[in-house]
Protein backbone atom coordinates (compact mmCIF):
# COMPACT_ATOMS: atom_id res chain seq x y z
CA UNK A 1 0.00 0.00 0.00
CA UNK A 2 1.08 3.24 -1.15
CA UNK A 3 0.70 6.09 2.00
CA UNK A 4 1.59 9.71 2.16
CA UNK A 5 1.77 11.49 5.78
CA UNK A 6 1.38 15.06 5.91
CA UNK A 7 3.77 16.68 8.33
CA UNK A 8 2.27 20.47 7.92
CA UNK A 9 2.92 23.61 10.26
CA UNK A 10 -0.52 24.49 10.90
CA UNK A 11 -1.85 27.73 12.69
CA UNK A 12 -4.51 27.52 15.33
CA UNK A 13 -8.00 28.42 14.39
CA UNK A 14 -6.87 29.55 10.94
CA UNK A 15 -9.49 26.68 9.13
CA UNK A 16 -9.26 28.77 5.62
CA UNK A 17 -5.33 28.64 5.34
CA UNK A 18 -4.82 24.99 7.15
CA UNK A 19 -7.57 23.76 4.50
CA UNK A 20 -5.42 25.83 1.72
CA UNK A 21 -2.17 24.19 3.05
CA UNK A 22 -3.51 20.50 2.73
CA UNK A 23 -5.22 20.93 -0.20
CA UNK A 24 -2.01 22.37 -1.49
CA UNK A 25 0.42 19.26 -0.64
CA UNK A 26 -2.35 16.74 -1.79
CA UNK A 27 -2.29 18.17 -5.26
CA UNK A 28 1.10 18.66 -5.42
CA UNK A 29 1.79 15.03 -5.46
CA UNK A 30 3.17 14.04 -8.50
CA UNK A 31 1.33 10.33 -8.41
CA UNK A 32 -1.54 10.21 -5.75
CA UNK A 33 -0.61 7.59 -3.09
CA UNK A 34 -4.00 4.63 -1.80
CA UNK A 35 -4.28 6.47 1.58
CA UNK A 36 -3.20 10.20 2.76
CA UNK A 37 -2.74 10.76 6.54
CA UNK A 38 -2.75 14.04 8.09
CA UNK A 39 -2.16 15.24 12.34
CA UNK A 40 -3.93 15.42 14.65
CA UNK A 41 -7.36 18.15 14.36
CA UNK A 42 -5.32 19.31 11.02
CA UNK A 43 -7.94 21.08 9.94
CA UNK A 44 -7.83 23.69 13.44
CA UNK A 45 -4.08 23.04 14.51
CA UNK A 46 -3.53 21.57 17.74
CA UNK A 47 -4.06 22.87 20.47
CA UNK A 48 -7.28 25.16 19.76
CA UNK A 49 -8.13 25.28 23.84
CA UNK A 50 -11.12 27.17 24.30
CA UNK A 51 -11.96 28.07 20.42
CA UNK A 52 -13.51 24.51 20.97
CA UNK A 53 -16.39 26.34 23.29
CA UNK A 54 -17.46 28.42 20.25
CA UNK A 55 -20.24 26.85 17.92
CA UNK A 56 -19.62 28.90 15.44
CA UNK A 57 -15.86 27.99 15.34
CA UNK A 58 -16.87 24.33 15.11
CA UNK A 59 -19.78 24.98 12.58
CA UNK A 60 -17.11 26.74 10.84
CA UNK A 61 -14.72 23.70 10.76
CA UNK A 62 -17.51 21.19 9.15
CA UNK A 63 -18.18 24.26 6.22
CA UNK A 64 -14.35 23.88 5.44
CA UNK A 65 -14.31 20.37 5.66
CA UNK A 66 -16.88 19.91 3.22
CA UNK A 67 -15.08 22.56 0.92
CA UNK A 68 -12.20 20.37 1.13
CA UNK A 69 -14.02 17.60 0.66
CA UNK A 70 -14.87 19.03 -3.36
CA UNK A 71 -10.89 20.78 -3.24
CA UNK A 72 -9.66 16.99 -3.18
CA UNK A 73 -12.62 15.51 -5.28
CA UNK A 74 -10.21 13.83 -7.68
CA UNK A 75 -7.64 12.84 -5.05
CA UNK A 76 -6.81 9.69 -3.35
CA UNK A 77 -8.78 9.30 -0.09
CA UNK A 78 -7.12 11.13 3.01
CA UNK A 79 -7.87 11.08 6.87
CA UNK A 80 -8.20 14.86 8.28
CA UNK A 81 -8.79 15.36 12.01
CA UNK A 82 -11.18 18.04 13.42
CA UNK A 83 -13.33 18.74 16.63
CA UNK A 84 -17.37 16.82 15.84
CA UNK A 85 -19.95 18.46 17.67
CA UNK A 86 -21.31 15.51 20.01
CA UNK A 87 -24.96 14.92 19.31
CA UNK A 88 -25.94 13.03 22.37
CA UNK A 89 -28.04 14.69 25.42
CA UNK A 90 -24.93 13.77 27.59
CA UNK A 91 -21.51 14.09 28.34
CA UNK A 92 -19.18 16.15 26.92
CA UNK A 93 -19.73 18.72 23.59
CA UNK A 94 -17.40 17.45 21.26
CA UNK A 95 -15.62 14.34 20.19
CA UNK A 96 -11.88 14.78 19.10
CA UNK A 97 -12.28 12.98 15.08
CA UNK A 98 -10.96 11.89 12.27
CA UNK A 99 -12.55 12.10 8.75
CA UNK A 100 -12.16 10.05 5.78
CA UNK A 101 -12.63 12.38 2.38
CA UNK A 102 -13.12 10.79 -0.76
CA UNK A 103 -15.12 11.43 -4.13
CA UNK A 104 -15.93 14.90 -2.53
CA UNK A 105 -17.74 13.58 0.59
CA UNK A 106 -17.50 12.46 4.12
CA UNK A 107 -17.02 8.57 3.59
CA UNK A 108 -16.32 8.00 7.49
CA UNK A 109 -15.55 9.40 10.77
CA UNK A 110 -12.93 8.33 13.52
CA UNK A 111 -13.42 9.27 16.95
CA UNK A 112 -10.63 9.37 19.33
CA UNK A 113 -10.43 7.03 23.02
CA UNK A 114 -7.92 8.58 24.97
CA UNK A 115 -8.14 11.59 26.56
CA UNK A 116 -4.92 13.51 27.57
CA UNK A 117 -5.99 15.34 30.88
CA UNK A 118 -2.21 15.98 32.57
CA UNK A 119 0.95 17.95 31.95
CA UNK A 120 0.04 20.71 28.61
CA UNK A 121 -2.93 18.64 27.87
CA UNK A 122 -6.64 19.53 28.92
CA UNK A 123 -8.77 17.27 26.23
CA UNK A 124 -11.35 16.12 28.86
CA UNK A 125 -12.92 19.48 29.26
CA UNK A 126 -14.07 19.60 25.54
CA UNK A 127 -14.15 16.18 24.34
CA UNK A 128 -16.38 12.93 24.72
CA UNK A 129 -14.29 9.77 24.85
CA UNK A 130 -15.79 6.98 22.46
CA UNK A 131 -14.16 3.12 22.71
CA UNK A 132 -14.63 1.27 19.66
CA UNK A 133 -12.19 2.61 16.81
CA UNK A 134 -12.96 2.46 13.37
CA UNK A 135 -11.27 0.25 10.53
CA UNK A 136 -11.48 2.17 7.18
CA UNK A 137 -10.84 -0.37 4.08
CA UNK A 138 -8.54 0.65 1.52
CA UNK A 139 -8.24 -1.17 -1.63
CA UNK A 140 -9.11 -4.55 -0.01
CA UNK A 141 -6.99 -3.77 3.62
CA UNK A 142 -8.24 -3.40 7.06
CA UNK A 143 -6.72 -0.16 8.14
CA UNK A 144 -7.31 0.76 11.92
CA UNK A 145 -7.34 4.15 12.80
CA UNK A 146 -6.32 6.07 16.10
CA UNK A 147 -5.73 9.52 16.89
CA UNK A 148 -2.68 10.55 19.23
CA UNK A 149 -2.98 9.41 22.42
CA UNK A 150 -4.68 6.26 21.60
CA UNK A 151 -1.56 4.69 20.24
CA UNK A 152 -0.20 5.52 24.46
CA UNK A 153 -1.77 2.72 26.68
CA UNK A 154 0.08 -0.49 26.06
CA UNK A 155 -0.24 -2.73 29.15
CA UNK A 156 3.41 -4.49 28.51
CA UNK A 157 4.77 -0.85 27.93
CA UNK A 158 3.82 0.88 30.75
CA UNK A 159 4.04 -0.12 34.44
CA UNK A 160 0.88 1.32 34.71
CA UNK A 161 -1.20 2.22 31.85
CA UNK A 162 -3.00 5.36 32.65
CA UNK A 163 -6.38 4.17 30.76
CA UNK A 164 -8.57 0.57 31.01
CA UNK A 165 -9.01 0.54 27.76
CA UNK A 166 -6.31 -0.12 25.16
CA UNK A 167 -7.87 1.26 21.23
CA UNK A 168 -4.37 -0.24 19.93
CA UNK A 169 -5.67 -4.45 21.28
CA UNK A 170 -8.95 -3.70 19.92
CA UNK A 171 -7.68 -2.95 16.67
CA UNK A 172 -5.53 -5.62 16.74
CA UNK A 173 -8.48 -8.15 17.57
CA UNK A 174 -10.79 -6.57 14.70
CA UNK A 175 -7.42 -8.26 12.12
CA UNK A 176 -6.51 -4.95 10.81
CA UNK A 177 -3.66 -5.15 8.19
CA UNK A 178 -2.20 -1.40 9.11
CA UNK A 179 -2.22 0.96 11.79
CA UNK A 180 -2.30 4.43 11.08
CA UNK A 181 -2.07 7.15 14.17
CA UNK A 182 -3.37 11.16 13.75
CA UNK A 183 -0.92 12.30 16.47
CA UNK A 184 -0.43 16.38 17.74
CA UNK A 185 2.74 15.34 19.95
CA UNK A 186 4.78 18.04 21.18
CA UNK A 187 8.71 18.62 21.35
CA UNK A 188 10.53 17.77 24.66
CA UNK A 189 14.32 16.59 24.92
CA UNK A 190 14.95 12.97 23.33
CA UNK A 191 11.36 12.42 23.28
CA UNK A 192 11.74 10.96 19.40
CA UNK A 193 13.99 8.32 20.90
CA UNK A 194 11.03 7.33 23.39
CA UNK A 195 8.42 7.71 20.85
CA UNK A 196 10.04 5.48 18.05
CA UNK A 197 10.84 3.29 20.70
CA UNK A 198 7.15 2.70 21.50
CA UNK A 199 6.07 2.49 18.11
CA UNK A 200 8.97 -0.01 17.84
CA UNK A 201 7.74 -2.09 20.55
CA UNK A 202 3.78 -2.03 19.69
CA UNK A 203 4.36 -3.26 15.93
CA UNK A 204 6.55 -5.94 16.55
CA UNK A 205 4.23 -7.27 19.59
CA UNK A 206 0.94 -6.93 17.26
CA UNK A 207 2.82 -7.93 14.20
CA UNK A 208 1.08 -4.91 12.23
CA UNK A 209 2.77 -2.47 10.47
CA UNK A 210 2.21 1.30 12.03
CA UNK A 211 2.15 4.80 10.61
CA UNK A 212 2.30 7.31 12.75
CA UNK A 213 1.28 11.20 11.56
CA UNK A 214 3.20 14.06 13.43
CA UNK A 215 2.30 17.84 13.45
CA UNK A 216 5.08 20.01 13.43
CA UNK A 217 5.39 23.83 14.36
CA UNK A 218 5.19 26.11 17.49
CA UNK A 219 1.62 26.98 18.50
CA UNK A 220 2.10 29.62 21.88
CA UNK A 221 4.58 27.20 24.01
CA UNK A 222 4.36 24.04 22.49
CA UNK A 223 6.77 22.96 19.89
CA UNK A 224 5.99 20.03 17.43
CA UNK A 225 8.82 17.86 16.14
CA UNK A 226 7.39 16.28 13.29
CA UNK A 227 9.31 12.95 12.49
CA UNK A 228 6.59 11.16 11.24
CA UNK A 229 7.45 7.50 10.60
CA UNK A 230 6.66 4.21 9.79
CA UNK A 231 7.36 0.54 11.01
CA UNK A 232 6.94 -2.33 9.76
CA UNK A 233 5.65 -5.65 11.42
CA UNK A 234 8.78 -6.68 13.10
CA UNK A 235 9.47 -3.02 14.66
CA UNK A 236 11.79 -2.09 12.06
CA UNK A 237 11.50 2.03 11.27
CA UNK A 238 10.90 1.99 7.39
CA UNK A 239 10.67 5.54 6.77
CA UNK A 240 11.11 8.86 8.77
CA UNK A 241 10.40 12.53 8.06
CA UNK A 242 13.26 15.35 8.90
CA UNK A 243 12.27 16.71 11.98
CA UNK A 244 11.18 20.35 12.67
CA UNK A 245 10.25 20.91 9.34
CA UNK A 246 6.73 20.96 7.26
CA UNK A 247 7.23 17.17 4.71
CA UNK A 248 5.43 14.79 2.89
CA UNK A 249 6.69 11.45 3.94
CA UNK A 250 6.12 9.00 0.97
CA UNK A 251 5.67 4.88 2.01
CA UNK A 252 5.40 2.01 -0.40
CA UNK A 253 5.84 -1.31 -0.17
CA UNK A 254 9.59 -0.78 -0.13
CA UNK A 255 9.27 1.53 2.39
CA UNK A 256 10.68 5.18 2.24
CA UNK A 257 13.28 7.99 3.17
CA UNK A 258 14.44 7.47 6.74
CA UNK A 259 15.60 10.87 7.75
CA UNK A 260 18.45 11.12 10.50
CA UNK A 261 17.81 12.11 14.23
CA UNK A 262 19.56 15.61 14.89
CA UNK A 263 22.25 15.53 17.74
CA UNK A 264 20.49 16.21 21.17
CA UNK A 265 22.20 19.99 21.50
CA UNK A 266 21.11 20.08 17.66
CA UNK A 267 17.56 19.38 18.01
CA UNK A 268 17.31 21.76 21.33
CA UNK A 269 18.28 24.25 19.03
CA UNK A 270 16.41 23.90 15.93
CA UNK A 271 13.59 23.42 18.32
CA UNK A 272 13.35 26.68 19.80
CA UNK A 273 14.58 28.21 16.71
CA UNK A 274 11.28 26.88 15.11
CA UNK A 275 9.25 28.05 18.33
CA UNK A 276 10.76 31.57 17.94
CA UNK A 277 9.86 32.01 14.35
CA UNK A 278 6.34 30.26 14.91
CA UNK A 279 5.28 32.62 17.47
CA UNK A 280 6.77 35.60 16.22
CA UNK A 281 5.17 34.91 12.83
CA UNK A 282 1.98 33.26 14.21
CA UNK A 283 1.29 36.73 16.09
CA UNK A 284 2.11 38.83 13.82
CA UNK A 285 5.39 40.04 14.76
CA UNK A 286 8.60 40.75 12.27
CA UNK A 287 10.63 42.06 14.46
CA UNK A 288 11.88 41.69 17.79
CA UNK A 289 14.19 43.12 20.42
CA UNK A 290 16.10 42.28 23.50
CA UNK A 291 18.01 43.78 26.03
CA UNK A 292 21.98 42.65 26.16
CA UNK A 293 23.61 42.30 29.40
CA UNK A 294 26.94 41.09 28.64
CA UNK A 295 25.77 37.78 29.95
CA UNK A 296 25.13 34.26 28.69
CA UNK A 297 21.15 34.31 28.81
CA UNK A 298 21.24 37.36 26.63
CA UNK A 299 23.44 36.26 24.11
CA UNK A 300 21.55 33.03 23.47
CA UNK A 301 18.37 34.83 22.99
CA UNK A 302 19.73 37.17 20.61
CA UNK A 303 21.44 33.83 18.42
CA UNK A 304 18.37 31.78 18.40
CA UNK A 305 16.26 35.21 17.73
CA UNK A 306 18.70 36.14 14.53
CA UNK A 307 18.25 32.49 13.39
CA UNK A 308 14.43 32.19 13.65
CA UNK A 309 13.83 35.97 12.14
CA UNK A 310 17.27 37.43 10.64
CA UNK A 311 19.48 39.42 12.57
CA UNK A 312 18.17 42.73 10.35
CA UNK A 313 15.09 42.25 12.03
CA UNK A 314 16.62 41.75 16.00
CA UNK A 315 17.57 44.74 17.57
CA UNK A 316 19.67 44.78 20.89
CA UNK A 317 19.65 47.51 23.81
CA UNK A 318 22.03 48.09 25.87
CA UNK A 319 20.97 49.95 29.24
CA UNK A 320 24.16 50.29 31.31
CA UNK A 321 23.70 51.39 34.87
CA UNK A 322 26.28 52.71 37.40
CA UNK A 323 27.05 49.29 38.16
CA UNK A 324 27.61 48.18 34.94
CA UNK A 325 31.17 46.64 34.26
CA UNK A 326 32.56 48.14 30.86
CA UNK A 327 33.43 44.40 29.94
CA UNK A 328 29.71 43.85 30.30
CA UNK A 329 29.24 46.91 27.38
CA UNK A 330 32.11 45.34 25.27
CA UNK A 331 31.08 42.42 25.54
CA UNK A 332 27.68 42.88 24.22
CA UNK A 333 29.17 45.39 21.36
CA UNK A 334 30.86 42.52 20.36
CA UNK A 335 27.97 39.98 20.53
CA UNK A 336 25.79 42.42 18.10
CA UNK A 337 28.82 42.67 15.54
CA UNK A 338 29.49 38.88 15.45
CA UNK A 339 25.39 38.47 14.70
CA UNK A 340 25.00 41.65 12.80
CA UNK A 341 22.16 42.94 14.85
CA UNK A 342 21.96 46.96 15.62
CA UNK A 343 21.72 48.19 19.08
CA UNK A 344 21.11 51.33 20.65
CA UNK A 345 22.23 52.31 24.14
CA UNK A 346 20.10 54.26 26.85
CA UNK A 347 21.90 55.20 30.46
CA UNK A 348 19.86 54.25 33.22
CA UNK A 349 21.37 56.30 35.38
CA UNK A 350 19.23 59.41 35.31
CA UNK A 351 16.25 57.54 35.58
CA UNK A 352 17.61 56.21 38.53
CA UNK A 353 18.69 59.43 40.02
CA UNK A 354 14.79 60.28 39.26
CA UNK A 355 13.35 57.30 41.33
CA UNK A 356 15.98 58.71 44.19
CA UNK A 357 14.89 61.85 44.74
CA UNK A 358 11.25 60.95 44.09
CA UNK A 359 10.89 57.89 46.82
CA UNK A 360 13.58 59.78 49.26
CA UNK A 361 11.11 61.25 51.57
CA UNK A 362 8.79 57.96 51.42
CA UNK A 363 11.61 55.65 51.96
CA UNK A 364 13.90 57.89 54.38
CA UNK A 365 13.98 55.47 57.24
CA UNK A 366 14.73 52.44 55.63
CA UNK A 367 18.37 51.55 54.17
CA UNK A 368 18.93 50.48 50.84
CA UNK A 369 18.03 47.45 49.93
CA UNK A 370 16.73 44.74 47.18
CA UNK A 371 14.46 47.69 46.73
CA UNK A 372 16.68 49.48 44.91
CA UNK A 373 17.93 47.14 42.50
CA UNK A 374 14.22 45.92 41.47
CA UNK A 375 14.14 49.87 40.48
CA UNK A 376 16.87 49.53 38.11
CA UNK A 377 15.04 46.06 36.37
CA UNK A 378 11.88 47.88 36.37
CA UNK A 379 13.11 50.92 34.94
CA UNK A 380 14.88 48.94 31.85
CA UNK A 381 11.47 46.43 31.30
CA UNK A 382 9.44 50.01 30.76
CA UNK A 383 12.67 51.13 27.79
CA UNK A 384 11.96 47.96 26.51
CA UNK A 385 7.99 47.85 26.30
CA UNK A 386 8.11 51.55 24.93
CA UNK A 387 10.63 50.78 22.34
CA UNK A 388 8.40 47.41 21.56
CA UNK A 389 5.45 49.61 21.53
CA UNK A 390 7.16 52.10 19.57
CA UNK A 391 8.55 49.71 16.79
CA UNK A 392 5.96 47.23 17.00
CA UNK A 393 8.42 44.12 18.28
CA UNK A 394 8.25 41.80 20.12
CA UNK A 395 10.17 41.72 23.10
CA UNK A 396 11.69 38.77 24.25
CA UNK A 397 12.91 38.29 27.97
CA UNK A 398 16.06 36.56 28.38
CA UNK A 399 15.33 35.02 31.57
CA UNK A 400 15.82 31.17 32.58
CA UNK A 401 14.37 28.13 33.82
CA UNK A 402 16.97 28.08 37.07
CA UNK A 403 16.31 31.97 37.66
CA UNK A 404 12.52 31.50 37.16
CA UNK A 405 12.36 28.48 39.77
CA UNK A 406 14.03 30.34 42.57
CA UNK A 407 12.74 33.77 42.23
CA UNK A 408 15.86 35.35 40.62
CA UNK A 409 13.81 38.15 38.40
CA UNK A 410 11.91 40.94 38.18
CA UNK A 411 8.15 41.50 38.18
CA UNK A 412 7.68 44.13 35.61
CA UNK A 413 11.27 44.33 34.95
CA UNK A 414 12.99 41.59 33.18
CA UNK A 415 10.15 39.63 32.96
CA UNK A 416 9.03 42.10 30.63
CA UNK A 417 7.77 40.50 27.11
CA UNK A 418 6.26 38.62 24.57
CA UNK A 419 8.10 35.85 24.90
CA UNK A 420 10.42 34.00 26.90
CA UNK A 421 12.71 31.97 24.91
CA UNK A 422 14.75 30.14 27.18
CA UNK A 423 12.30 29.96 30.12
CA UNK A 424 12.82 26.17 30.32
CA UNK A 425 16.16 25.84 29.83
CA UNK A 426 18.31 25.44 33.10
CA UNK A 427 21.66 27.75 33.17
CA UNK A 428 23.49 25.04 33.26
CA UNK A 429 21.64 23.95 29.87
CA UNK A 430 22.15 27.92 28.25
CA UNK A 431 25.96 26.69 29.00
CA UNK A 432 25.92 23.78 27.29
CA UNK A 433 23.94 25.06 24.56
CA UNK A 434 26.00 27.89 24.23
CA UNK A 435 29.35 26.53 23.99
CA UNK A 436 27.39 23.68 20.99
CA UNK A 437 26.93 26.60 19.05
CA UNK A 438 30.23 28.53 18.81
CA UNK A 439 31.53 25.12 17.76
CA UNK A 440 28.75 25.27 15.07
CA UNK A 441 29.87 28.89 14.17
CA UNK A 442 31.77 31.27 17.28
CA UNK A 443 29.60 34.20 17.61
CA UNK A 444 29.09 34.00 21.24
CA UNK A 445 32.32 35.81 22.94
CA UNK A 446 33.87 33.47 24.77
CA UNK A 447 34.26 35.98 27.92
CA UNK A 448 30.73 35.89 28.15
CA UNK A 449 30.72 31.87 28.49
CA UNK A 450 33.56 31.65 30.92
CA UNK A 451 32.94 35.29 33.21
CA UNK A 452 30.98 34.56 36.58
CA UNK A 453 27.06 35.69 36.00
CA UNK A 454 26.09 38.22 37.63
CA UNK A 455 22.89 40.65 37.42
CA UNK A 456 25.29 43.84 37.85
CA UNK A 457 22.87 45.63 40.01
CA UNK A 458 25.35 46.60 42.93
CA UNK A 459 28.81 46.51 42.97
CA UNK A 460 31.03 43.43 42.32
CA UNK A 461 27.44 41.29 42.53
CA UNK A 462 27.58 37.27 41.43
CA UNK A 463 25.03 34.74 41.36
CA UNK A 464 26.61 32.87 43.37
CA UNK A 465 26.49 35.42 46.35
CA UNK A 466 23.07 34.06 46.89
CA UNK A 467 22.70 31.06 45.04
CA UNK A 468 24.32 27.99 45.21
CA UNK A 469 26.73 27.19 42.31
CA UNK A 470 24.16 26.29 39.40
CA UNK A 471 25.37 22.72 38.84
CA UNK A 472 24.41 22.25 42.15
CA UNK A 473 21.05 24.27 42.36
CA UNK A 474 20.05 22.63 38.72
CA UNK A 475 20.39 19.17 39.81
CA UNK A 476 18.17 19.72 42.76
CA UNK A 477 15.66 21.62 40.67
CA UNK A 478 15.65 19.08 38.17
CA UNK A 479 14.28 16.21 40.76
CA UNK A 480 12.03 18.23 42.05
CA UNK A 481 10.30 19.84 39.09
CA UNK A 482 10.70 16.88 37.13
CA UNK A 483 10.74 14.07 39.48
CA UNK A 484 8.00 15.57 41.80
CA UNK A 485 11.00 14.66 44.60
CA UNK A 486 10.09 16.60 48.22
CA UNK A 487 13.14 17.81 50.62
CA UNK A 488 12.80 14.11 52.43
CA UNK A 489 13.89 12.28 49.01
CA UNK A 490 16.69 15.29 47.81
CA UNK A 491 17.76 15.12 51.54
CA UNK A 492 18.18 11.21 51.44
CA UNK A 493 19.56 11.42 47.81
CA UNK A 494 22.80 12.79 49.23
CA UNK A 495 21.67 16.88 49.07
CA UNK A 496 22.59 18.94 51.79
CA UNK A 497 19.66 19.68 53.80
CA UNK A 498 20.47 23.30 54.25
CA UNK A 499 20.80 23.99 50.61
CA UNK A 500 17.67 21.66 49.85
CA UNK A 501 15.31 23.62 52.08
CA UNK A 502 16.46 26.92 51.06
CA UNK A 503 15.98 26.00 47.15
CA UNK A 504 12.90 24.57 47.81
CA UNK A 505 11.63 27.65 49.66
CA UNK A 506 12.74 30.03 47.01
CA UNK A 507 11.00 27.64 44.62
CA UNK A 508 7.72 27.78 46.65
CA UNK A 509 7.59 31.66 47.51
CA UNK A 510 8.39 32.19 43.88
CA UNK A 511 5.15 30.85 42.55
CA UNK A 512 3.08 34.22 42.09
CA UNK A 513 5.51 35.62 39.80
CA UNK A 514 5.71 32.31 37.77
CA UNK A 515 2.22 33.06 37.25
CA UNK A 516 2.52 36.66 35.70
CA UNK A 517 5.84 35.60 32.64
CA UNK A 518 5.49 35.22 29.44
CA UNK A 519 4.82 32.21 27.40
CA UNK A 520 7.78 29.86 27.13
CA UNK A 521 8.95 27.52 24.95
CA UNK A 522 8.43 24.07 26.36
CA UNK A 523 11.48 21.75 25.67
CA UNK A 524 11.37 19.43 29.32
CA UNK A 525 9.33 16.91 30.54
CA UNK A 526 7.88 20.06 32.97
CA UNK A 527 7.92 23.64 32.46
CA UNK A 528 6.49 26.40 33.94
CA UNK A 529 3.87 27.36 31.35
CA UNK A 530 0.17 25.54 30.81
CA UNK A 531 1.01 22.03 32.22
CA UNK A 532 2.43 23.57 35.91
CA UNK A 533 -0.77 23.93 37.89
CA UNK A 534 1.49 24.80 41.48
CA UNK A 535 -1.38 26.79 44.28
CA UNK A 536 0.38 30.84 45.01
CA UNK A 537 -0.84 30.18 48.68
CA UNK A 538 0.12 27.15 50.26
CA UNK A 539 1.77 25.27 53.23
CA UNK A 540 5.58 24.57 53.26
CA UNK A 541 4.96 20.42 52.81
Amino acid sequence: MQLALLQLNPKVGDLVANRARIAAKVQSLEMQPDLIISSELSLVGYPPRDLLLQPAFIRRCWQEVQLLAQDLMSCAPILVGLPELNPEPVGRPLYNSAVLLHEGQIKQIIRKSLLPTYDVFDEDRYFEPRQGNEIVIIKGQRIGVCICEDLWNDRDYWERPRYHYDPVQYLIDQKVDLIVNLSASPYIRNKQIFREDLLSKLAYKHKVALAYVNQVGGNDDLIFDGYSCVFDAQGQIIARAPGFIEEVLLVGSQGGCVAPLLEPEAELWTALVLGTRDYAQKCGFKKALLGLSGGIDSALTAAIACAALGAEQVLGVLMPSPYSSLGSIEDSIQLAKNLGIKTITLPIEPLMKGYDKTLAEAFIDYPQDITEENIQSRIRGNLMMALSNKYGALLLTTGNKSELSVGYCTLYGDMCGGLAVIADLPKTQVYSLSAWLNRQTPVIPEIIITKPPSAELRPDQKDQDSLPPYDLLDAILERHIEGFQDAQELIEAGYAADVVQRVLGLVRIAEFKRRQIPPGLKVTDRAFGTGWRMPIARGNS
